[in-house]
């Protein structure tokens, strides 16, 4: 498969908006002899941007509305996770080895070695970019789901602690990034206790006060299981929802952990 078929076929509303600029640009030097050649991509681009659901159209008062959000896929999601995991890469002022290998074991996990490989070439030239960090996130916050973007943070998690440390310059980064998503402060301390051990992680996790009732506690489980259900992202593909079970576990450690600790079945 040439890179153009790839990346033509495989992304929808991201081909416009700043994600698509970014793409582009990526894509300028690399792809397929694209100058000289009629190629899959540039089809696929025409067809798409007429198409394209993160345009803006006038309202009955003659100004633009938002767009309106339309099903992520796959590809989406993938290059959303590219650009972001570039940002939180770079934010330590430095790319270190191992975060680099996570993103491709993760990639390669998620989509086999031919994909991403070629992810991968898009990712490397992604990251000689300077990006808007606001204008990328609430791209994403428009046209994805909830879901699917609380998958996006914790992946971008992992990425920041595969050099088994997560520094303050990511932290910052992350915090300001799911704030650009629309993730809430909740949801986003709840993602975090995932990747750190404390006494009142397994709290956090499930978003309540170690002060609460056992059935309380209950009732957050049963709530944040619906919540990060791999279901829940089961559009974006089987590749991703490998990803969800894994943060889906967490949430049952930690509830499981609480109920060892206060002795309740």
């Amino acid at each position: 498969m040439s890179f153009a078929k790839w990346i033509g076929g495989a992304i929808g509303w991201s081909f416009g908006g700043p994600i698509g600029a970014i793409i582009g640009l990526a894509l300028g030097s690399f792809v397929d002899n694209l100058a000289g050649n009629s190629t899959p991509l540039l089809d696929e681009q025409q067809t798409r941007r007429r198409h394209n659901p993160y345009r803006t159209v006038p309202n009955y008062n003659g100004r633009k509305s938002q767009p309106s959000r339309s099903q992520t896929q796959s590809g989406d999601f993938e290059v959303s996770l590219l650009i972001l995991a570039s940002i939180i890469i770079k934010a330590d002022g430095k790319q270190d080895q191992r975060e680099l290998d996570f993103v491709r074991q993760q990639f390669t996990n998620m989509y086999g070695k031919q994909r991403a490989n070629k992810a991968f070439e898009l990712f490397k030239r992604i990251t000689k970019q300077n990006i808007s960090t606001r204008q990328v996130c609430l791209q994403i916050k428009q046209m994805m789901d909830h879901a699917s973007r609380l998958q996006l943070l914790h992946f971008l998690f992992g990425i920041a602690k595969a050099d088994g440390q997560v520094t303050e310059d990511e932290i910052r980064q992350i915090y300001t990034m799911s704030g650009y998503l629309g993730i809430s402060n909740k949801d986003y301390e709840s993602i975090k206790a995932m990747f750190y051990n404390s006494t009142n992680n397994a709290y956090k996790v499930l978003e309540i006060d170690k002060s609460v009732s056992d059935g309380e506690v209950k009732k957050a489980y049963r709530h944040m299981a619906k919540k990060y259900h791999p279901d829940r992202v089961g559009h974006l593909g089987k590749e991703h929802q490998e990803g969800a079970e894994a943060k889906f576990r967490q949430v049952q450690e930690a509830y499981e952990h609480i109920q060892k600790e206060r002795g309740f079945k």
